[in-house]
């Protein structure tokens, strides 16, 4: 069993500021020098970056849809190992799942397989003693759930305080913070950037950061949400480790004694594009992993044999990937040669011949255009042909966002099927690519499937920065 402190920010519904609330709490508390780790429900790679970067360690996504519900619980004690606090931010309302699926995959779901607190933020702005209804509907809604208490949001003044507290009291649900109405202004970089502020380690993220750290120092009860934190039972379930994951599927031949395969990850100094989970499958496949930032470095380490786009890339850097000419013809080199490429999400756009009239690498022969409607949701998709990734037939569920479409949709090989929808995605000598986005975790067996693709081919040389010429 593991003794580790932990509980779930939620709300009633989306726009409750449970997001910047979260961000500030792991700040304030890692301003203590408290170890901290925190954690997103869903799939939203964006809040899970920041998180992490207000806890000092690699943010993650506790997504039962994407991973299995089993391996929740697993990944969350990995992920918060040695914390002296872990925080989990909900996604919309607590009971809400956008599957339709809450009883396994809403906040709800998590914070009882966690076994874990729950604190409701509450936007109180338009709202009096209506509060003390609306929590204990909630609380009483689902009698497994231990929903400990509340944090007030967006409080107007005094006066509005002591109504709201007073209507709690009376109900018996303990308020551990308030927040004015200007406590937590909306100071993170736009999410039109996505991850890349986090990603590059911008001096306006950490900034932005620091700020909500101050303003929830100031507003919350840090020392009573520690204790209730700490008043959590140990977890039973085993941390999940990437060294004892089987493989899906065995792949020999697998890495001799003392060598590794050179596998780049995209990313940059502050994370990865990828889920934090999959550099670390790489390594316990036998892979030595390096980054490589695709808007600022130029080349490819000599000696890539493999390379992983990972699906938290955005598309709204479309102009400076296709700047980037040396790092686009490096790629495309690598993929020439048959070196193993693997691109989820914006990945796909970047082996494109252009996005929106801007050339980018040319690994695929299709045309990127952007558009306003957003596509997103989950897929359970069937591979559509051997690969680096999958084997001809095998299933899936992954997570697609995106606004930009490629024309065509698929190569002569596509990456994957699924019901209602032509096939998507490309396979092509090694390159897997498509804007499909998959949690490693739940599928550790890609990571040695990829690892024994790349010891197949030979290293790449030092020419054309780092790739053969």
């Amino acid at each position: 069993m593991t003794v580790l402190p932990r509980l779930v920010l939620s709300a009633p519904s989306s726009g409750h500021g449970t997001n910047l609330l979260a961000i500030g709490v792991l700040a304030a508390l890692a301003d203590r020098d408290l170890p901290v780790a925190g954690f997103k429900v869903g799939p939203d790679r964006v809040d899970s970056a920041y998180l992490g970067l207000a806890a000092g360690r690699p943010g993650r996504t506790l997504d039962p849809r994407l991973v299995g519900a089993d391996r929740i619980a697993p990944l969350f004690a990995h992920g918060a190992a040695g914390a002296g606090l872990a925080v989990v931010q909900g996604s919309m309302g607590l009971y809400d799942s956008l599957t339709g699926r809450p009883e396994s995959e809403s906040t709800a779901a998590v914070a009882t397989a966690l076994r874990s607190p729950v604190v409701l933020v509450v936007d109180v702005a338009a709202m009096g003693q209506s509060v003390a209804a609306l929590v204990h509907g909630f609380r009483a809604y689902d009698e497994q759930l231990w929903l400990a208490g509340v944090i007030l949001n967006r409080v107007g003044s005094e006066r509005h305080e002591e109504l709201l507290r007073d209507a709690l009291d009376d109900v018996g649900v303990p308020v551990y913070g308030a927040l004015r109405r200007q406590d937590l202004p909306p100071i993170l970089p736009a999410r039109r950037y996505g991850t890349v502020p986090v990603v590059t380690a911008s001096a306006e993220a950490d900034r932005a950061v620091r700020r909500l750290g101050e303003a929830v120092a100031a507003t919350v009860d840090l020392d009573r949400l520690l204790a209730l934190a700490r008043s959590a039972p140990p977890l039973t379930a085993p941390p999940w480790s990437p060294e004892t994951e089987p493989a899906a599927v065995p792949e020999p031949p697998s890495p001799s004694p003392g060598e590794r395969p050179l596998i780049v990850v995209a990313g940059g100094a502050g994370a990865s594009y990828s889920h934090p989970e999959t550099a670390e499958l790489l390594r316990a496949a036998g892979a030595e992993v390096v980054t490589v930032d695709p808007l600022h470095d130029e080349t490819l380490p000599v000696g890539t044999r493999a390379l992983v786009i990972g699906g938290g890339l955005p598309e709204s850097y479309a102009e400076r990937l296709s700047a980037n000419r040396r790092l686009c013809i490096a790629v495309a080199e690598l993929a020439r040669t048959d070196r193993p490429v693997v691109a989820e999400g914006a990945g796909l756009l970047w082996l494109a011949r252009e996005l929106d009239g801007m050339p980018m690498c040319g690994v695929l022969d299709a045309v990127g255009r952007g558009r306003d409607g957003l596509v997103v949701g989950y897929r359970t998709a069937t591979a559509g042909a051997d690969s680096v990734v999958a084997a001809t037939g095998a299933t899936v569920t992954g997570h697609k966002e995106h606004r930009a479409v490629l024309t065509p949709r698929a190569g002569q090989r596509p990456a994957w099927s699924w019901a209602g929808g032509a096939p998507e995605g490309f396979v092509w000598r090694g390159v897997h690519a498509s804007q499909l986005t998959l949690h490693w975790a739940g599928y550790p067996g890609l990571a040695s499937r990829l690892v024994a693709a790349a010891v197949r081919v030979a290293p790449a040389d030092a020419r054309a920065g780092g790739v053969p010429a």
